[in-house]
């Protein structure tokens, strides 16, 4: 199942696809170089992709994700989107994180224009409003345009946020453990509903998560980090065919898949 190298297919194409993001020697350290949290990470996603990264507590995945999203510098390596260095938040980055850290003070819509108002003004978020609206009957939520956060479910919520992500149309898409804190089952239907959205818009994703089931389902690579200091130890290419069903979750594939990657997680926790 592992892969010395990343390949340029998806899971389910023999069709190579152009790189989006590109990651090499990257390495990030603390307190005056003390800590080495990230230590020679290369990483390429491709257009269209869905990547997964999982590893126990501490071993530097929200690091890692706060460096591609621009949040955080570097100590060393190249971060490239786009063929751009990243080198800061940009609006061709979207992030979706734990909540939904709606403002209750906006409706769900302009909570959607909130990014446009801030780095554009208020005639762009104006103007942006039409695709708000398109991209909340993407997600089913087109009648709840003008409501508060307060009014919305937690799974509502997330969807809303799902909008906001996709309202600048952005490159790439990072998130962090999105649906951690909703309920088992709203987590599955909101899994499926991210898999439609990506798979319908062409979508480049990339997902923290401590799930692996939730991982295996979503993702057309895993990729496997070792703590202390973080670094990618196995890719493995998720093989399940697409669009992925819950059904798969009980196959006797897709149990395998996530014992090896149980199994490996297990054995790095002891090195």
């Amino acid at each position: 199942m592992s892969m010395a190298e990343p390949r340029n297919l998806t899971a389910n194409s023999a069709v190579p696809t152009r790189p989006v993001y590109e990651i090499a020697r990257l390495s990030k350290t603390y307190a005056r170089n003390s800590l080495t949290a990230l230590t020679d990470v290369n990483l390429t996603l491709y257009e269209g992709e869905f990547v997964s990264v999982v590893g126990s507590s501490g071993c530097g995945k929200s690091t890692l994700l706060k460096i591609m999203a621009g949040l955080l510098p570097p100590t060393k390596g190249r971060v490239v989107l786009e063929g751009k260095p990243v080198s800061g938040p940009r609006a061709d980055i979207g992030i979706m994180f734990q909540q939904a850290t709606l403002l209750p003070w906006k409706t769900t819509v302009e909570n959607i224009v909130l990014p446009i108002q801030i780095r554009e003004g208020r005639v762009a978020a104006k103007a942006a409003i039409p695709r708000a609206m398109d991209l909340l009957e993407l997600v089913g939520l087109g009648e709840f345009a003008h409501v508060y956060p307060g009014e919305l479910s937690g799974g509502m919520a997330q969807r809303a946020s799902i909008c906001r992500m996709l309202i600048a149309n952005p490159a790439v898409l990072l998130l962090d453990e999105p649906f951690s804190a909703l309920d088992e089952l709203t987590r599955d239907f909101m899994n499926m509903e991210l898999q439609r959205i990506c798979a319908e818009q062409n979508r480049t994703a990339f997902l923290v998560t401590h799930s692996l089931a939730e991982a295996v389902i979503l993702s057309d690579r895993i990729l496997v980090m070792k703590p202390r200091p973080g670094r990618i130890v196995e890719e493995i290419l998720i093989d399940l065919p697409r669009p992925r069903t819950l059904e798969m979750v009980n196959t006797a594939h897709f149990g395998e898949i996530v014992s090896h990657i149980r199994d490996l997680l297990g054995k790095e926790a002891f090195q």
